[in-house]
């Protein structure tokens, strides 16, 4: 194995120049830093990075922690902070939580153990004290979600606005009977949606209990088992709002398993624009997500931050707006209503 000893011998200079060199540090020249850096490359060195933990030296680790790569979602916003901070000299590792606050405790305490640069985080709905205390000694900045006790830095996506144009667009359509399916509460983006819901309906109707079902926004078979709910309802809503990307897919499945069409028998509209959404049924209108440009923004941010050494704990906020894209899913009310009894009538008669 290459050490900082062989570099020196071949540039017949002492190993603390070869190791100030590499470190990047002002008291070694431009040249002699890309003399030895090239020689290093030459000559296969990899840095050990035990050793600059042990000097208390931060790696080029940046911790990215979030609940599941499985979504889409998720798995977008990694890709995108990769290439940024790759761009910026820094490597993106990653943790899942799977929602769970001790799995998130231990994730975080195993990061901050290999002296990361710092850690971009979606938390749990109530982050473990502990994770708290360590993410306030070392640069982080919460992504998606946002909760108080983290801190006031935060890169996010109007929650509510997206929700709201979403049911408003079915309410423009006529549709009153509006099923929801969406994340609990407890979650700031659950909560955040399910009030872009509400704001959206006229304020002479309410959206009853037996109508609005919230669950694990990463669970499908929760989409699924809600969307079995609203069908089975006496009087079934017209249209149904979902409001995660995992969610989404459940009540898709759930509709083409039962043989709803959308939008003669319901109209839809989803959370996310996968691709798969674009092919389902006649095409799922949904709400678009600036999930990428939003995650290069706080990669940016963030590398930007990290290398000026101006972390501090001044509250920053981020918002981006989501974007309607209408497609074949959802359709006027009462047109869907005239064709339903023109079948009927030509039912009868034959």
């Amino acid at each position: 194995m290459i050490t900082i000893k062989d570099i020196a011998a071949r540039l017949n200079v002492s190993p603390s120049t070869v190791g100030r060199a590499l470190a990047d540090d002002s008291r070694i020249s431009a040249a002699t830093k890309q003399r030895v850096s090239e020689v290093a490359i030459e000559m296969g060195y990899v840095a050990n990075l035990a050793a600059r933990m042990m000097r208390g030296v931060s790696s080029n680790l940046v911790g990215l922690v979030l609940p599941d790569i499985r979504n889409g979602f998720y798995s977008t916003v990694a890709h995108a902070l990769s290439k940024c901070l790759e761009g910026g000299g820094f490597q993106l590792t990653l943790s899942e939580t799977d929602d769970d606050r001790l799995t998130e405790l231990h994730h975080i305490r195993e990061l901050t153990s290999a002296n990361v640069a710092g850690i971009i985080i979606v938390p749990t709905a109530r982050p473990h004290p502990d994770s708290v205390k360590l993410l306030k000694a070392l640069p982080h900045i919460q992504l998606l979600r946002r909760h108080a006790a983290l801190g006031e830095q935060w890169f996010g996506i109007d929650d509510t606005q997206a929700i709201y144009e979403a049911t408003n667009h079915l309410v423009q359509l006529g549709h009153h009977r509006i099923g929801y399916v969406g994340g609990t509460d407890d979650l700031p983006t659950g909560s955040a949606r399910l009030k872009g819901f509400h704001k959206a309906l006229p304020r002479d109707e309410a959206a009853g209990p037996a109508f609005v079902h919230l669950g694990a926004p990463g669970s499908v078979d929760f989409g699924r088992e809600a969307t079995r709910r609203l069908l089975s309802l006496a009087t079934p809503p017209t249209a149904i709002v979902a409001a995660s990307v995992q969610t989404t897919q459940g009540v898709l499945e759930e509709l083409t398993a039962q043989g709803v069409h959308a939008p003669d028998d319901l109209s839809v509209v989803g959370f996310g624009d996968e691709m798969g959404f674009r092919w389902w049924g006649p095409g799922l209108t949904t709400v678009g997500l600036p999930v990428s440009d939003l995650a290069t923004a706080c990669g940016l941010w963030f590398v930007h931050h990290i290398k000026q050494h101006s972390f501090t704990s001044a509250p920053y906020t981020s918002i981006s707006p989501a974007t309607l894209i209408v497609r074949g899913s959802t359709k006027q009310l009462g047109a869907v209503l005239a064709e339903t009894a023109n079948s009927r009538l030509h039912d009868t008669a034959s």
